[in-house]
């Protein structure tokens, strides 16, 4: 899947679980391939790729807000 043919959230509502795993792929590819070349977090960034995809798939964004917080304020 190529990421540049997603240009809003509602795109994700459309694909079937199979093509939802093949994006978490293809964004899991690219962070990695980014974050060899720059530095940087590498497996926090990969810990949200799913739960990312699931939010927009379930609640209509950018009308329903999505807030992400830092990580490292749980320690569980």
């Amino acid at each position: 899947m190529n990421l540049l043919d997603i240009k809003d959230p509602g795109f994700l509502r459309d694909l079937s679980i199979a093509e939802l795993n093949e994006l978490a792929k293809t964004i899991r590819s690219f962070i990695i391939e980014n974050v060899a070349k720059t530095g940087g977090h590498l497996s926090s960034n990969l810990g949200v790729v799913e739960l990312t995809i699931a939010m927009h798939k379930v609640f209509n964004s950018p009308t329903d807000k999505l807030i992400f917080d830092v990580g490292h304020q749980a320690y569980t």
